[in-house]
């Protein structure tokens, strides 16, 4: 005789906090279309793409700062130097 594996059962508290939470969040999600329409809520396909935005504009803004280092390092002006001749004249 073969035997045969079951999954184990769950207590009925887990059960209940699993219910309990499913429909606090179908309760939120009704809300939040109500409220803010249902062409404008947020899905997680909408906050992939707007971290990709961000990912990007940071990466630009880092690219853009290197450039300018660069081009006062190639200059012979060391930014470390200039900051701190500013800082005399101000002193």
């Amino acid at each position: 005789m073969a035997a045969t594996r079951t999954a184990p059962m769950e207590p009925p508290v887990v059960a209940a906090a699993r219910v309990l939470v499913s429909a606090a969040a179908e309760l939120v999600t009704g809300v939040q279309r109500a409220v803010v329409g249902p062409d404008n809520v947020r899905t997680a396909r909408d906050n992939a793409w707007d971290a990709m935005l961000a990912d990007r504009a940071r990466n630009e803004a880092r690219a853009e700062l290197d450039r300018e280092v660069a081009a006062l390092v190639a200059a012979g002006r060391h930014p470390a130097a200039t900051t701190r001749k500013a800082l005399a004249k101000t002193s």
